[in-house]
């Protein structure tokens, strides 16, 4: 496939567009590269001060700090006693488990989930607590080691040294230790002197050789955070125009829509009545709720007709009548159904659900477009325990771009369920949506109440929906469902 650019069309944009054309249809969702930077120096350098500043700067909403003080290995008893009397060395670099947080970057590299421990310094213990980053756009890792293994330092976009004389780390450390952690004056000293300034010198010093960036003095040299800032910004912005053509090549991918695994419920005049009704502006906030849940429970019957089945069951007897009549033509689903929804447009769906489905397991997915680019970002996900065996029903309301859907499959692939198991359900579609899900995900199926075409006459000579039609172009049904229009 090619495509022609004009020679407006910014440079970066052409080069990119270039290397996708080559690429597989598989869609890459933001969180599957994330922009990773590293942060070290000496303790008290100033290194949080600095990300800190990146993370307001940059101003990207799906940021996160990961700090290496979360990643002490566990001490053994003796150990403990030492290190409540500040004996024991924890500023040399075995002291932290550096195996793990490589584990735990290359997970999120990789655009997995990470689970991340929970250290008291309190207590020179884990606490027993997690908590999970998935999702993440960018990645900022600080700490005295960030950049000390080579492992690391493979998986890192950006590699920052903050230098900072030792003398002014030594006050701030001795202001934030007996503030922010609770430790007493001597002990302090006694472990500055002891462990963190030999260590710094022997073991943190040398790690700036592999910066990229280098900032003395910290957040307060205002020449080398500007360059350091639009650096990051220039990179980022790179990555958005990336993630924006991949999108537009699958959208672009095939001229005519593989109805193979897209299904649009037959048109019936109850159909277009509801349809009319819904699309009334003078329709009341409890007629059109009524309506539409009317229309969902018929796509989810639709949809249901493609989970996987089977006519009997391992060391299943027979299935008797009330009078005692063996059934002869059973079925079964096999494996669990759960359903997925897309906030706020897949809620609408969940009342019409749970009366189809009572026992149902529901899992939530917040998925958002970034203002500035027009990028979509996962930001939440709540979901249940999920595997190859499970069905899952995807519902969103409306699919216009398709973008949200088409992350929202990824996350679902991501936690293991398979491909030919995922039904994707929603009311009304345009044809540029469908497309480019179908061209990523060639094996789910997608179960839609009205599919609108880029050249007129979607759905057939029946209704002529049109992708620019404003109900396939403008995302209504929520705000309707929900009373906020």
């Amino acid at each position: 496939m090619s495509n022609s650019y004009s020679s407006e069309t910014p440079q970066a944009e052409k080069d990119t567009a270039s290397s996708l054309s080559v690429q597989a249809t598989r869609y890459n969702p933001p969180w599957k590269s994330p922009y990773i930077i590293g942060i070290a120096g000496f303790s008290g350098s100033g290194k949080t001060t600095v990300a800190h500043k990146i993370i307001k700067e940059i101003n990207e909403p799906w940021t996160v700090l990961l700090s290496l003080d979360n990643f002490y290995k566990p001490l053994t008893r003796e150990q403990s006693k030492k290190a409540f009397n500040n004996e024991y060395d924890l500023d040399k670099p075995n002291a932290l488990d550096l195996d793990l947080v490589y584990k735990c970057i290359k997970a999120l590299k990789d655009g997995k989930k990470a689970e991340i421990p929970v250290y008291s310094f309190a207590k020179h213990a884990r606490t027993g607590e997690t908590f999970t980053i998935y999702g993440a756009n960018v990645i900022i890792i600080e700490g005295l080691y960030t950049l000390y293994s080579e492992d690391m330092l493979k998986l890192m976009d950006c590699k920052v040294y903050v230098d900072t004389d030792l003398d002014i780390c030594y006050s701030r450390r001795l202001l934030r230790d007996t503030e922010e952690r609770g430790r007493d004056l001597e002990g302090i000293i006694k472990q500055w002197d002891l462990f963190v300034k030999p260590n710094s010198i022997r073991y943190v010093k040398p790690t700036m050789q592999s910066a990229d960036i280098i900032i003395r003095r910290g957040s307060d040299n205002k020449v080398a955070m500007d360059l350091l800032l639009e650096h990051i910004k220039k990179q980022l912005e790179s990555k958005s125009v990336t993630h924006l053509l991949q999108l537009k090549q699958l959208g672009r991918q095939i001229k005519a829509l593989n109805l193979s695994k897209v299904h649009v419920i037959p048109v019936t005049n109850q159909l277009r009545v509801i349809k009319t009704i819904l699309l009334d502006k003078k329709t009341s906030n409890d007629d059109f709720i009524f309506n539409f849940n009317r229309v969902a429970s018929i796509l989810i019957a639709h949809a249901l007709d493609f989970v996987e089945y089977v006519t009997s069951l391992p060391g299943g007897g027979d299935i008797l009548t009330p009078v005692g009549a063996p059934v002869r033509d059973t079925m079964y689903v096999k494996g669990e159904i759960v359903a997925v929804d897309i906030i706020r447009g897949g809620d609408c769906f969940i009342s019409s659900l749970t009366r189809t489905l009572p026992a149902v397991r529901i899992g939530k997915l917040l998925i958002q477009s970034d203002s500035r680019t027009g990028e979509p970002h996962l930001h939440t996900e709540k979901l249940p325990a999920l595997d190859s065996t499970c069905n899952v029903l995807l519902f969103d309301a409306q699919i216009i771009a398709g973008a949200a859907v088409t992350m929202a499959i990824n996350v679902l692939l991501d936690y293991g369920v398979a491909e030919d198991r995922i039904i994707v359900c929603a009311y009304l579609a345009t044809e540029a949506g469908v497309t480019r899900i179908s061209n990523a995900f060639p094996n789910v199926q997608v179960v839609v109440g009205s599919l609108g075409s880029r050249y007129g006459g979607g759905n057939g000579p029946e209704t002529g929906d049109k992708d620019s039609d404003w109900w396939m172009a403008y995302r209504f049904i929520d705000a309707r469902y929900f009373g906020t229009d």
